[in-house]
């Protein structure tokens, strides 16, 4: 889809029903809270190597430090280089890897929301041609929300909206350039501010407390409750671009001849 039809859309955009987004979010989370789970287990895939790259060194460093303490004389200062720089390096990396996770789990909300037979393809965003442009919107996502943090904490509730946005906005328009799909899903948060937030605030209370009546563990189950909200006002607003064979499919055709 072109830059100029989405904000042709957004622009044109109709009012949404509160209640709507909601049950539809619901009905769609029977489908994906699988996936959705899997794409918390993967993020915890990527923390533990972390983990053991971090406390191995740390644990072993305590220990010859207690045996050998005139061995670690004058390296303290080069043990806080290496842990900030192995944090830094994590932060950045899980970073680009949830911004790509969350991308690649919309459209896998859009395969089961029209039953479309395909891939669960989490890793989507995370390889060419898409990582250099997932790292690019990452920062920007990052250096965005810290410009807001650095402004007082008011603006940063304001940006989170057109920010969650941006995810979705990418993930069905990746062939777009990079600002122009910060543009568009600012133009889109604006555009939706109040009624995104209102439902996204509420998704996620329900996830958090559905997850916790299932014994607190249950929340990686329903976390990704908070997100469908997202993908349903990008469809009502701006939609999708579908073929008729496709439409067959998953037999929405009758609507969709209604549209022309």
């Amino acid at each position: 889809m072109l830059f100029s039809e989405i904000q042709y859309k957004i622009n044109k955009a109709r009012q949404l029903d509160f209640g709507t987004l909601l049950n539809d979010s619901i009905e769609l989370f029977k489908k994906v809270w699988l996936q959705g789970l899997m794409i918390w287990l993967i993020m915890m895939a990527f923390v533990i190597p972390f983990v053991i790259f971090i406390y191995v060194p740390m644990v072993v460093f305590s220990l010859v430090d207690s045996e050998s303490p005139r061995f670690f004389e004058g390296m303290e200062v080069m043990a806080v280089v290496f842990f900030v720089l192995a944090y830094v390096l994590f932060a950045f990396i899980m970073l680009v890897v949830t911004f790509g996770l969350k991308a690649g789990l919309f459209r896998i909300m859009r395969q089961k929301d029209t039953d479309m037979v395909g891939k669960d393809d989490y890793l989507f965003f995370l390889r060419k041609p898409y990582l250099l442009k997932t790292i690019i919107l990452s920062l920007a996502y990052f250096g965005i929300n810290l410009l807001a943090v650095l402004l007082c904490v008011f603006p940063i509730i304001y940006v989170m909206v057109p920010l969650n946005l941006l995810v979705v906005v990418y993930a069905f328009n990746p062939e777009i350039s990079g600002s122009n799909l910060i543009k568009a899903s600012f133009d889109l948060g604006n555009k939706k501010w109040f009624i995104t937030f209102g439902i996204t605030f509420i998704a996620g209370i329900l996830a958090q407390m559905v997850g916790m009546l299932m014994c607190g563990i249950g929340i990686l189950v329903t976390a990704s409750f908070a997100f469908i909200p997202l993908y349903f006002i990008y469809k009502e607003v701006i939609g999708f671009d579908e073929d008729i064979d496709e439409l067959k499919h998953i037999g929405n055709k009758k609507n969709f001849d209604a549209t022309l």
